[in-house]
């Protein structure tokens, strides 16, 4: 099997990446991926040293906004894997056109693309973000879409292009949608290893209005799991959910982290909200259980392994806090 992954040099791509090179995915035996990356300031090759000699491993540098570099890469590839996106909620708010250019162009020129080369099989990764806010109860993958976010409505024009192209043109495309992702890896912005990094440095972060935002937590390895189930066994113009029924406002997980880090409470600096802040997301995801799904790291063991790996690997991320560390995402 030859498999195009987009975008993953980052987070939760290099993480789909390295399980499929080193056996996490048993079905996909004798697999070859070909990553295409842009290279951003969240994409890096550290996180895909370990599979980088691999000998079904392919890096190429490039933008899936290249219309023309898609056109050569996508003949003979039997799937896409789509994570190609600019994904932090507040830098869509003072920079809103990286978002739209690659979430929502590079999004068209990937699906024209596999359109015209005649791929097999795509899957599209989504965000729960796309359904705006619910007070109570949990979305379907039927729910309408209500973004309240730059970031969030530029994925959501994304996955109503994929949509269109599933109809339209007969496209064999699939779309997950995924709450809030957590583990080894992750870019240094995102709140869960901003909060850790900044903790372990002696510093002290900084919690949005009154830390009541609830979110579902999802490890990355559970995500990834739920991808290549989809990827196997989704239906052509479906939507799947992929969450873990791990919800928490994000004063419980600040305190979680305090503990976890050794620190005392008066290392929390509480700053005004956010424009557009989502109070909560929820997602069933019955659908994708039915397919055989179910989250297997249990939150506490997940949380408590991730900052294991932010404190024993100080020379991945000291670097990218030194060039660049933004506010948190939720």
């Amino acid at each position: 099997m030859r498999l195009l992954v987009t975008g993953a040099a980052g987070f939760i791509g290099s993480h789909y990446v390295r399980g499929l090179l080193s056996g996490a995915h048993p079905s996909a035996r004798d697999v070859h991926v070909t990553v295409l990356d842009k290279l951003t300031y969240a994409g890096n090759p550290a996180n895909l040293a370990p599979v980088r000699d691999h000998p079904g491993f392919t890096f190429v540098h490039g933008d899936i906004c290249d219309a023309a570099l898609l056109t050569d890469l996508l003949p003979g590839h039997d799937a896409v894997v789509n994570f190609a996106a600019e994904t932090h909620v507040d830098r869509s708010l003072s920079g809103p056109d990286d978002f739209v250019r690659t979430n929502v162009l590079g999004t068209h020129t990937l699906l024209e693309a596999a359109r015209r080369a005649a791929v097999p099989r795509l899957v599209h990764v989504s965000t729960d973000e796309v359904y705006g806010s619910i007070d109570e109860g949990s979305w379907t993958e039927d729910s309408p879409l209500r973004p309240n976010s730059p970031y969030a409505a530029t994925k959501a024009g994304a996955d109503l292009l994929v949509r269109s192209y599933a109809r339209t043109h007969g496209l064999d495309v699939s779309i997950t949608r995924c709450s809030n992702n957590y583990g080894p890896y992750q870019y240094p912005e995102k709140v869960i290893p901003l909060f850790v990094t900044t903790l372990l440095s002696g510093g002290t972060v900084p919690l949005y209005g009154d830390g009541r935002n609830v979110r579902d937590w999802l490890h990355v390895d559970d995500h990834c799991r739920g991808i290549h189930l989809v990827l196997e066994q989704g239906r052509p113009g479906e939507v799947y959910h992929i969450g873990s029924g791990e919800e928490l406002t994000n004063l419980h997980l600040t305190e979680l982290l305090l503990d976890a880090c050794g620190a005392d409470p008066d290392r929390v600096r509480h700053v005004p909200d956010r424009p557009g802040h989502d109070r909560r997301y929820s997602l069933d995801d019955r659908k994708l259980r039915a397919l055989g799904y179910a989250p297997q790291v249990p939150f506490g063991t997940g949380l408590l392994d991730t900052v294991t790996w932010y404190r024993d690997n100080p020379g991945w991320w000291q670097p990218l806090r030194s060039r660049d560390t933004g506010p948190t995402k939720d």
